[in-house]
């Protein structure tokens, strides 16, 4: 069970709730500032004292005053107006990803929301009720208020919802999980959407993932500079430290151990040195390795911070501009560019490997009695397709903005659009690096396996466990899809 404390959440343990279903419960000691964050707005209230978003409309509408006796309406009429998201809907696992995020900002103790408010999100989150949240909406500022709106929406029993796995409607899903809907009161409905909880989210499993395919990607690659024969100096230690890049020194160790002992490397003495894209791995490999190590600095502060506004504090309502993305917007841009030259060097090593002119001496497209078959040519144009898809979704949201609210929110960060981008380009990336290994894989098979270093070796043999070698054409899909499962399930993440 994962104790939510408002302050010591792990990008692990969003994981945990978001794929394994992890349990979790609000610390008592957040419990104790959720109620006296609470109790300040309802003195607020008691008091007479104008405050945004309590008593006021909203965005360019906050100098319409409401009425005390309507404005537990005003809180309704938010969530009503403003779940108009549209899109394919989000993946289970982002929606519980963000559900745990929001938990977890609130209990921090500083939005004035109700504590059984707060216990109705993690009721629906550990019975598994999950609210149908469309993926387009988002400008990125004032928060996710469309998607997170859509969240609150099955809250108060209305939208719709994933229960069991079966899509219905909000109310009987939370009737059949024996959850009773709230009615929202002072300041909740903007408490549960006013953050960014949605570009978080993404960007945290994305983050997640990255991580794991990187490490992937360097067995790709230690794969491709032995079935290349390539050479060994270039990843030689005094080379990176003189350089003094972390990630860099960080990568040449780990394709050096990949590679130990190897019969191919170095093999062919006419070879002087080889070209960047297995020359200079350590460089590209360990800018990407630094730029996520950057980003996850970013969403693990993100995900234990106060987004919404206005913010409850010293008994005052202060209103600013935390639920602006830009901070998740520019990390998520950077990811999503990291990413995508993991891919654009991936797809030249494939093409080094099936080009007969520069795979050393290796039969054109790695097929023998190519003509009658075409090998791997037409994998490599599937990596260059998704290299130049790439190109294209790497341009950063970020440096986009446009007016909304009637130019009350006239400056926003489009890091929703950031983050899918950045999710977007990861699936796309998982799949050039499965045609890699896949690629890889044949070169080593016709050089001879036996041939490989310590840890490519161990890579092989998990590829040859589910995938036989291509001695004539066969549907490849089918093989690069087993790969693909193979890289998603972390099957080469222990071989060093």
């Amino acid at each position: 069970m994962i104790s939510i404390d408002g302050e010591s959440l792990t990008i692990d343990q969003i994981i945990g709730v978001a794929r394994n279903n992890e349990i979790v419960k609000i610390d008592e000691g957040a419990k104790i500032k959720i109620i006296e964050s609470r109790n300040s707005v309802l003195s607020l209230v008691d008091g007479g004292e104008t405050v945004y978003g309590i008593n006021t409309g909203f965005g360019s509408l906050a100098k319409s005053t409401i009425a005390k006796d309507i404005s537990e309406k005003l809180q309704t009429n938010l969530i009503k107006s403003h779940s108009c998201g549209v899109g394919r809907r989000l993946s289970e696992e982002d929606v519980r990803a963000a559900m745990i995020i929001r938990i977890n900002n609130l209990a921090k103790g500083f939005s004035g929301i109700r504590l059984e408010t707060i216990n109705t999100l993690v009721e629906m989150l550990n019975k598994k009720v999950h609210p149908i949240i469309p993926e387009k909406g988002s400008v990125g500022a004032s928060g996710d208020l469309a998607p997170l709106s859509h969240m609150v929406l099955v809250m108060i029993g209305g939208g719709e919802a994933i229960y069991n796995g079966k899509i219905m409607p909000g109310a009987v899903a939370l009737k059949k999980a024996r959850i009773k809907p709230i009615k929202l009161s002072y300041k909740e409905g903007l408490a549960l959407t006013n953050g960014t909880g949605i570009m978080t989210a993404i960007g945290t499993l994305a983050i997640f993932d990255s991580e794991k395919l990187l490490e992937t990607s360097e067995v790709a690659a230690a794969l491709s500079l032995e079935s290349l024969r390539g050479r060994s100096e270039a990843f030689d230690s005094r080379i990176h430290t003189l350089r003094n890049q972390e990630g860099q020194i960080i990568s040449a160790e780990k394709i050096r151990r990949l590679v130990k002992n190897s019969k191919l490397i170095n093999s062919n003495k006419q070879k002087v040195q080889d070209s960047y894209s297995l020359r200079c791995i350590p460089q590209v490999h360990g800018a990407v390795r630094d730029t996520i190590n950057y980003v996850k600095q970013i969403l693990n502060k993100e995900i234990n911070a106060v987004t919404d506004n206005p913010l409850i504090i010293d008994g005052t309502a202060l209103s600013g501009g935390n639920f602006h993305g830009e901070p998740i917007a520019f990390a998520m841009d950077f990811l999503g560019i990291a990413l995508a030259e993991l891919g654009d060097i991936s797809e030249r090593r494939i093409a080094k490997l099936v080009d007969k002119d520069h795979n050393d001496e290796l039969p054109a497209f790695l097929i023998e009695r190519n003509g009658l078959n075409s090998g791997f040519m037409i994998p490599q144009y599937t990596a260059a397709s998704l290299v130049s898809e790439n190109k294209i979704l790497a341009h950063p949201a970020s440096v986009d903005s446009i007016p909304t609210s009637a130019n009350q929110e006239d400056h926003v960060s489009m890091g929703t659009i950031a983050a899918r981008k950045a999710k977007e380009i990861l699936a796309n990336v998982r799949c050039i690096l499965a045609i890699e290994l896949f690629t890889a894989s044949q070169a080593a098979y016709l050089r001879g396996a036996d041939r490989l270093g310590e840890g490519t070796k161990k890579a092989y043999d998990v590829i040859r466990k589910h995938i036989s070698p291509l001695n004539e054409d066969r549907i490849l899909s089918i093989d690069i899809n087993k790969m693909i499962y193979l890289i998603k399930k972390g099957s080469f993440l222990s071989l060093k």
